[in-house]
């Protein structure tokens, strides 16, 4: 059973920033790509951006496109996902997944959930 430990969720205004972090358990990352989702309120899950284990190829929505970065740290088990120019639209819980292949981001390919961080964008 696979392990994920979010943080770095919380408030923050508009056009701020904030860095969400996933601690994965051991080799995680050799046999995995990551990929963080979110869901707002009254919405499905949606792909946010998806990294791959294999050549740390990424992906990423539309919407966050130029805003949001993914990165791992393979050392420490760990990905990230910085988040710039927030909007309020992007409220939501964000959640890190595995999946043994991201070809498109999409929440039918996820294997393994975390259990979610939630980002406030508000004023």
């Amino acid at each position: 059973q696979l392990q994920f430990v979010e943080s770095g969720g919380g408030l923050v205004q508009p056009g701020g920033s904030l860095t969400l972090s996933c601690a994965l358990s051991e080799f995680t990352l050799d046999y995995y790509d990551i990929g963080w989702f979110r869901q707002a309120p009254g919405w499905e899950h949606e792909g946010v951006s998806c990294i791959s284990r294999s050549d740390g190829s990424t992906n990423y929505a539309d919407f966050v496109k130029g805003r949001f970065t993914i990165s791992r740290d393979s050392a420490n088990n760990t990905v990230y996902l910085q988040m710039n120019s927030l909007k309020p639209e992007d409220t939501a819980v964000y959640y890190c997944t595995a999946a043994l292949h991201f070809r498109y981001c999409s929440n039918y390919e996820v294997d393994y959930w975390g259990k979610g961080t939630l980002v406030t964008v508000s004023s």
